[in-house]
C-alpha cells in the first residue's frame, strides 16, 4: 500500500517532470497529472514458452455474489486458493485505497467453479487490514492479513494475525501467528507477503520495519525480508538454518520461485532505496544455499511481485508504471539526498499510469523483461493466481474501472476499484 499524500497540487501546476529544484514540501504537494505513454518493448532472453492472455471478466462487483454482499468503493487486496474441492476468494473493500477503520475482509466460497458465490465470513476489526493470505494444508485453510493502523496518511504495520476453517467449516477467532516461534521470527511490524506450498511444505515469506516506506525523513530504508515455513506444532521458523532474514537495507514486498535449475529466483521491491539506488532487487540463490541470495538492481518498481514457474522457466506478475524515463522508479537523481531523492521519486511515481503485467526473469542476467499487459489501470496489480491445468493459469487482480478513463496511480487510488480475473495460456515457441 501507499500513505495518502497529504496535499494537492495548486491550480496551473504544470504537467512536467518534476524540477530538480524544488523543495520536499512542494514535491509532496504536486499532484501533476502526467499523460501516459506506451509499453516497453519486449526484450531479454527468449523462453520455450510464450503467454497468450484470454479477455478479463470483473468478478467484484459482479452478478454471482451474494445479492446483500456489502461492498465499499475500493475492492482491492485479494487472494484465491483451491480447498477441500471448492474455490476461496478473499478482498479487502474499504472507502478508497489508503488506510480506514472502515475495512472489511469478506471471504467467498464458491462451489461451482465461480459461478456463484456464498459468504463465509467477514473481518472488520475497526483498523485497517491488507495483504490477506490463504494457506491450505493438511485440510486447514488459514487466512494471514496484517494488521495496519487507520491513518490514512501513515503506513502502520502493526503484525500479523490469522484466522483458520477447520475440517467442519467454522472459522476460529483472529489470532497472532508467531506465538512459539524462535526468537528473530517475525515481529511486530511483520507483513505476510506470500505464502504457499514448496516441495509440500507451508512457506511464507514477508518483510519487517515497513513503517520507514513512507517517512521520508528516514533516509535508506530498514526494512528485512524473512523467509519461514511452518513445524509440525504450527509454529513459523526459518525456511533453513537459523537465520530467517534473505534481505536487509530497503526491500519489501518479495516473492520466489524456484526454476529448473533448482535455484531460487525472487524478485523484491526496494522501494526505500539502499546503497544501489531505488526499484528493486533481481536475485538467485543457488541449489544446496537457498537463503545466500545474490541480486542486482533494477531501476524499476514492481509492485506487489508475483513469482512464479513454468516448466522451470520465472515469470513475475508486477505492477508497470507508465512514465517517461522507461518505467523507472530511480530518475537518477543523485545529487539529491536520500529522503530527497525518496520523496521526489514517490511523488512522479504517483502521478503516472500504471498497468498490471507479466514479465519474464532471466535468472542468469538477473533481469526482467516485459512480456505483456493484463487488462488492467489506475490503481492496479495486486495478483493471485490459480493453476487450471499444466499449461493454464487464472490471473486474479484489481483494477480500476476497465471501461474506464486511463488515470493515473493516485487519482485511482481515490476512486473505485474492482476485482478481476484473466486468463492466461502458455504455449510452446518456434523452433
Amino acid at each position: 500500500m501507499s500513505a495518502a499524500p497529504r496535499c494537492t497540487a495548486p491550480h496551473g501546476w504544470p504537467a512536467a517532470r518534476l524540477s530538480r529544484r524544488l523543495r520536499p514540501r512542494l514535491l509532496l504537494c504536486a499532484a501533476l497529472g502526467l499523460a501516459a505513454c506506451g509499453g516497453p518493448a519486449p526484450g531479454g532472453k527468449a523462453g520455450a514458452w510464450a503467454p497468450t492472455l484470454g479477455p478479463a471478466s470483473t468478478v467484484v462487483p459482479g452478478p454471482g455474489l451474494p445479492a446483500d454482499l456489502p461492498l465499499q468503493p475500493a475492492n482491492n487486496n485479494l487472494d484465491v486458493v483451491e480447498h477441500e474441492g471448492a474455490l476461496f476468494l478473499t478482498f479487502r473493500t474499504a472507502p478508497d485505497h489508503f488506510a480506514s477503520a472502515d475495512t472489511v475482509l469478506h471471504i467467498l466460497r464458491s462451489d461451482d467453479d465461480g459461478a456463484s458465490y456464498s459468504l463465509e465470513q467477514s473481518l472488520a476489526l475497526g483498523t485497517d487490514l491488507r495483504e490477506p493470505r490463504f494457506l491450505s494444508h493438511e485440510g486447514v485453510l488459514t487466512l494471514h492479513y496484517a494488521l495496519l493502523g487507520d491513518d490514512p496518511f501513515a503506513f502502520e504495520p502493526q503484525g500479523t494475525e490469522a484466522i483458520r476453517r477447520g475440517a467442519d467449516g467454522a472459522w476460529s477467532a483472529p489470532g497472532p501467528i508467531f506465538e512459539g516461534s524462535p526468537a528473530g521470527v517475525g515481529g511486530d511490524t511483520f507483513i505476510p507477503w506470500r505464502t504457499r506450498l514448496l516441495d509440500g511444505a507451508p512457506m511464507m515469506i514477508g518483510y519487517t520495519g515497513g513503517g520507514v516506506l513512507y517517512d521520508f525523513a528516514t533516509g535508506e530504508g530498514a526494512t528485512t525480508v524473512q523467509w519461514l515455513t511452518q513445524g509440525a506444532g504450527g509454529a513459523w521458523a526459518p525456511w533453513q538454518g537459523a537465520d530467517p532474514i534473505v534481505l536487509s537495507g530497503g526491500v519489501s514486498e518479495t516473492d520466489l520461485a524456484v526454476d529448473g535449475a533448482g535455484r531460487v529466483v525472487a524478485v523484491g521491491r526496494n522501494e526505500a532505496g539502499d546503497a544501489d539506488g531505488f526499484g528493486s532487487k533481481i536475485c538467485v540463490a543457488q541449489p544446496g544455499a537457498p537463503m545466500d541470495w545474490d541480486c542486482a538492481h533494477d531501476p524499476r518498481r514492481y509492485d506487489s511481485p508475483l513469482v512464479f514457474a513454468h516448466e522451470g522457466e520465472i515469470w513475475l506478475v508486477g505492477r508497470r508504471n507508465l512514465n517517461d524515463q522507461d518505467g523507472h522508479f530511480d530518475l537518477g537523481m543523485t545529487e539529491l539526498d536520500p529522503n530527497t531523492q525518496s520523496l521526489t521519486y514517490a511523488i512522479d511515481y504517483w502521478n503516472w499510469p500504471k498497468r498490471c503485467s507479466l514479465w519474464r526473469v532471466d535468472p542468469d542476467a538477473l533481469q526482467v523483461s516485459w512480456v505483456a499487459d493484463l487488462d488492467s489501470r489506475g490503481d492496479t496489480c495486486f495478483p493471485s493466481l490459480r493453476w487450471r491445468g499444466p499449461h493454464r493459469l487464472e490471473l486474479w487482480s484489481y483494477s480500476s474501472p476497465l471501461d474506464g478513463p486511463d488515470l493515473t496511480w493516485l487519482e485511482g487510488q481515490k476512486g473505485d476499484t474492482h476485482v478481476t480475473m484473466q486468463e492466461v495460456e502458455f504455449v510452446p515457441t518456434e523452433g
